[in-house]
């Protein structure tokens, strides 16, 4: 039996799960961190586009991602140090979001203007100029390729935004093992391997958890799983107050050699097109990256299972993401075969997280990231620090919700913007863009 006693016991070692163990311990707690797989970063993390963008809906979700790109920009200085498997690094590419009807252009760029951040308005005549490898004619809405009217000519052109501080993250597992050895520096411990069978609770609190058929005590749990997450909710007995859920999906992302002149130092950059419902970017390989942006016309892979999935690329989803691309980029040659990853995520209702304390006592989540909060993931562990801070000081963060500045930007963020009892946010964008 494992006699010590832990501070926290963080359930997930993705880079959510890291970067909360990173932070916790770094204040000063006993971490310990359980994952079910054999590795840091190894479930929906290493499926990520890495994308770094800040184009949200909402207040809270373009001040954390220009927040978060501070700190991937000083990645080691963010981590205090560096790791013997090397680092993550941060690759600027720019970006460009075309205009679309399912976007409020104008509200994500008043949002820009509050935050301070960078951006030039394109007009088409300014796309073809600046990146002649993209047309920016008009096809909304996004079809299906069987659609007759897919084929169509475009109706009239579309402008966009440029943002230069767009990018992403070459390595995502490899920034999870970062924030993993990060935490560790400051005792936090991993135990890899090893499924949480159950939780313990005792008097409206959590008491231990039981791993591989061991009691392990803890005083707090933060549930950081995944597409596994509902099911350490369930394990809980916490989803009586829940107004938002979390359901696992699958997602499929692309690779593709990239459109001729887009080689080693010159990629690609970020182009997110719900005009035709993808989005892509260069990668340091010479490849295009292609993913959708769930569009109307395209089913969505629930699964009941996490766990049961087909982890390879589908011809049908393949044509209908590259052939989109094509669209745009007429210069793209699409592969016969499919090249790319199936992967899970993690989606809550309004495709916005769930970071926030529970019903049950010392039990915290952080959940429904839904593929987009990789590029936020630097800045999670100080949201979920910020609500367990609060909680040991005697504060109901459901009555009096914490308003955390940030720490490179100084902004501030209302957290209840996460909560799990909030009202279905109908201002998201219900997408992932990587």
């Amino acid at each position: 039996m494992n006699q010590r006693t832990y501070d926290a016991a963080v359930i997930g070692a993705g880079v959510i799960g890291c970067s909360i163990a990173y932070a916790l311990s770094r204040n000063g707690y006993q971490v310990c961190v359980f994952d079910r797989a054999g590795a840091a970063g190894s479930g929906s993390t290493s499926a990520s586009s890495a994308n770094i963008r800040f184009n949200y809906s909402t207040w809270e979700g373009v001040a954390t991602a220009w927040e978060s790109y501070a700190m991937w920009r000083d990645w080691r200085g963010h981590l205090g140090g560096g790791d013997e498997a090397g680092l993550a690094r941060f690759v600027t590419t720019g970006g460009v979001v075309l205009d679309s009807p399912d976007q409020d252009t104008q509200r994500v760029l008043a949002l820009f203007d509050r935050a301070g951040i960078p951006y030039e308005r394109w007009d088409a005549a300014q796309i073809r100029s600046r990146l002649p490898v993209v047309d920016p004619g008009r096809y909304y809405p996004p079809k299906q390729l069987s659609d007759p009217t897919f084929w169509d000519d475009p109706d009239g052109d579309v402008g966009g935004y440029w943002v230069p501080d767009n990018g992403f993250v070459d390595d995502p597992a490899l920034a999870a093992h970062n924030l993993m050895s990060a935490a560790r520096r400051h005792g936090a411990e991993f135990r890899f391997n090893s499924p949480v069978d159950s939780i313990g609770r005792e008097n409206g609190a959590v008491t231990h958890l039981v791993v591989k058929g061991e009691p392990v005590s803890t005083r707090m749990v933060v549930n950081a799983a995944g597409p596994h997450s509902a099911v350490i909710n369930s394990l809980a007995g916490v989803l009586d107050d829940f107004n938002v859920g979390t359901r696992p999906m699958r997602q499929e992302v692309h690779q593709v050699p990239a459109p001729p002149g887009f080689t080693g130092d010159r990629l690609v950059p970020l182009v997110g097109d719900l005009d035709l419902g993808t989005y892509f970017r260069g990668t340091p390989s010479g490849d295009l990256m292609i993913g959708g942006t769930e569009p109307a016309c395209d089913p969505m892979e629930w699964l009941d299972d996490p766990d049961d999935y087909n982890h390879n690329p589908t011809k049908a989803v393949f044509e209908a993401q590259v052939i989109r691309a094509a669209r745009r980029m007429p210069e793209l040659a699409v592969p016969n075969a499919p090249r790319g990853i199936g992967g899970v995520y993690d989606v809550s209702d309004d495709w916005i997280p769930i970071y926030d304390k529970t019903s049950l006592g010392g039990y915290y989540v952080a959940i429904g990231t839904s593929g987009n909060q990789f590029k936020n993931a630097p800045i999670v562990g100080d949201l979920i620090a910020a609500i367990v801070a609060s909680a040991e000081a005697g504060r109901d963060h459901d009555v009096e919700p914490v308003q955390l500045t940030l720490p490179r930007t100084g902004h501030t963020i209302d957290l209840s913007h996460y909560s799990r009892k909030r009202e279905f946010n109908r201002d998201s964008s219900f997408s992932v863009m990587g």
